[in-house]
């Protein structure tokens, strides 16, 4: 069929970086991203104009979804930022403010692309080389013998989202139960590969955040009230659990593919529902105690059952269906139309009827160790209980990446300014070498480090969103931060600890503020002093490879030569 409407050409935008529109586009997202970012970030409510629902945030796991862009260039390095935060659940505003800016700096200092290009790759391997070394000065050794650090690290991540909206109390007692239902997770006598448990989060709106709890076993709704006083009998003892993942309604569209015959005269439905109680028989033969399923089950095998005292949970949905699996050791039954294999019952230890405000929950005990755990969140509205379970979820993933490599980094922004001084002091000693194999001039490629230590030290300015200033201390290199009230000349006197709490102030010490000209110096390692630990961390694993995204994404966007948009 002919077209009714022509087609119009494609708009190619040469050199888009030089492109007015596309630059005030990334200016905003900039200056969108970087407001977020931090414990003391700003909130973020993004809805359409056509209605739906209200997104209130800063976690970029949330907030970028949630923001369209017609301009590609937007889109790539949104794409980019929320693939690193799919794999690595943290640092996604930290790679996202990192690659920006020094987008930022390569066209401010008017560096040829492709020697920024270089030179960010250069100044790239050097930072990931110098952050795996065994004596890097701001990484941090996990030990699994205590929970501080770990408490620590979660705790860094929990209160770096204000939507969250927890006080210093409530934020500490999330993090301890975000590490507790963690380590319940870890199976302890489990020989050969070691297979990790879950966590079942449970919401619960309306209560305080300090009523929240984590249950070893699994938690499940109990909306009918007619057989709960039974469940108080059944606490010894291991109880036999069915575990059906085919719908056990009666209807015939859940017979399964295939062509059906049904001769004349024979009635489908009565048919159907003999064979569900057969079902029923079998289970009651077989003394099962607990009849699970995935889907609806029929009204009448619900009363056969419950009328020989089997606990019977239908609608469990399909989130649930692996974790009570690896609870129970019981394979799901696909199908109605076969006796049930004595291999596919499962075991169940003690059952007990729990209340959380309106929610009648069954705690299922696993018959032995188990590592599937319940966490019950409780807060004081949607808004807030959904990013406290988002970012629950996303401390679980940080956490379960110290099993690899147990390390953590400085948080606070020490990690970024102590990074922008080693380089500084790192490179400028190679100069001769570097320059030669980036084919550039001494003074392009002493340009290309100022701008990547700048954006560097910019992503570490950017927590700080209350007016203040921020410094860098000239013998760790660690960041701190001014209030604005605060004149200098009182300077050290209201400076405190370092951004991460390791580094105490002194009168001998001496500090420069941010994105200022100083005298190049190799941080001074801190003592090996075990009394004094670092207050905020950040996942190792995470901001390694967000370091690495934000660096590739940049020098992608710098290398973009013509953008092709199809306008139909």
């Amino acid at each position: 069929m002919s077209r009714l409407v022509k087609k119009s050409p494609s708009v190619c935008t040469d050199l888009p970086l030089d492109n007015t529109d596309i630059s005030n586009k990334l200016h905003l997202f900039y200056q969108l991203l970087r407001s977020c970012f931090g414990p003391t970030g700003r909130l973020k409510q993004v809805h359409n104009n056509i209605g739906g629902h209200v997104v209130t945030t800063s976690a970029s796991s949330v907030l970028l979804p949630a923001i369209s862009s017609s301009q590609p260039f937007i889109n790539l390095i949104k794409t980019s930022i929320l693939n690193h935060v799919s794999r690595f659940s943290d640092c996604g505003l930290f790679a996202a403010v990192l690659c920006l800016s020094l987008i930022e700096q390569a066209k401010q200092s008017g560096l040829r692309y492709n020697v920024a290009i270089g030179v960010n790759k250069r100044l790239l391997g050097l930072c990931t080389s110098y952050l795996q070394r065994e004596d890097c000065g701001c990484k941090v050794k996990l030990d699994f013998c205590s929970s501080h650090n770990l408490i620590k690290l979660a705790r860094s991540i929990i209160s770096s989202k204000p939507a969250c909206v927890l006080t210093e109390e409530e934020a500490l007692h999330i993090s301890k139960l975000a590490v507790q239902a963690f380590l319940l997770t870890v199976p302890c006598n489990s020989p050969g590969t070691v297979r990790l448990g879950k966590i079942v989060s449970v919401s619960v709106e309306g209560h305080s955040v300090l009523n929240s709890a984590v249950f070893p076993g699994l938690l499940v709704d109990m909306p009918d009230d007619f057989f709960l006083n039974k469940v108080e009998d059944l606490q010894s003892n291991l109880l036999r659990v069915v575990l059906f993942s085919a719908s056990l309604a009666g209807d015939l569209c859940e017979l399964g593919n295939g062509i059906i015959e049904v001769h004349p005269g024979v009635d489908t439905d009565s048919q159907i529902l003999d064979q569900l109680l057969e079902l029923g028989k079998q289970v009651v033969k077989d003394e099962v105690t607990v009849f699970v399923c995935q889907k609806v089950i029929h009204p009448v095998l619900q009363q056969y059952l419950r009328s020989h005292s089997i606990i019977v949970i239908e609608r469990l949905g399909i989130t649930l269906m692996e974790p009570l699996t690896q609870l129970t050791g019981a394979q799901p039954v696909a199908t109605l139309h076969s006796t049930i294999p004595a291999k596919a019952y499962g075991k169940v230890g003690e059952l007990i009827l729990r209340q959380f405000g309106s929610k009648n929950m069954l705690h299922i005990h696993p018959p032995a160790e188990s590592a599937v755990c319940t966490m019950i969140l409780c807060h004081r509205n949607e808004t807030m209980l959904s990013e406290v379970k988002v970012v629950c979820q996303k401390t679980e993933h940080v956490l379960r990446l110290t099993l690899r490599e147990p390390s953590a980094l400085v948080g606070g922004g020490c990690t970024e300014t102590h990074l922008a001084a080693y380089i500084r002091q790192k490179s400028m000693n190679e100069v001769t070498e570097t320059v030669s194999a980036l084919r550039c001039s001494q003074a392009e490629y002493c340009l290309g480090v100022e701008g990547f230590c700048r954006s560097l030290e910019s992503v570490a300015a950017a927590l700080e969103h209350d007016g203040g200033n921020s410094l860098i201390d000239l013998t760790h290199a660690h960041h701190w931060t001014l209030p604005a009230d605060v004149m200098k000349d009182h300077m050290e006197d209201n400076l405190g600890f370092c951004g991460c709490g390791l580094v105490q102030s002194s009168p001998d010490k001496k500090w420069t503020y941010l994105n200022t000209k100083y005298s190049q110096f190799s941080p001074a390692p801190l003592p090996r002093d075990t009394t004094v630990q670092p207050c905020v961390l950040d996942s190792f694993t995470a901001k390694l490879n967000a370091l690495q995204v934000a660096v590739e994404t940049a020098n992608l966007a710098l290398d973009v030569r013509y953008v092709i948009q199809d306008m139909n």
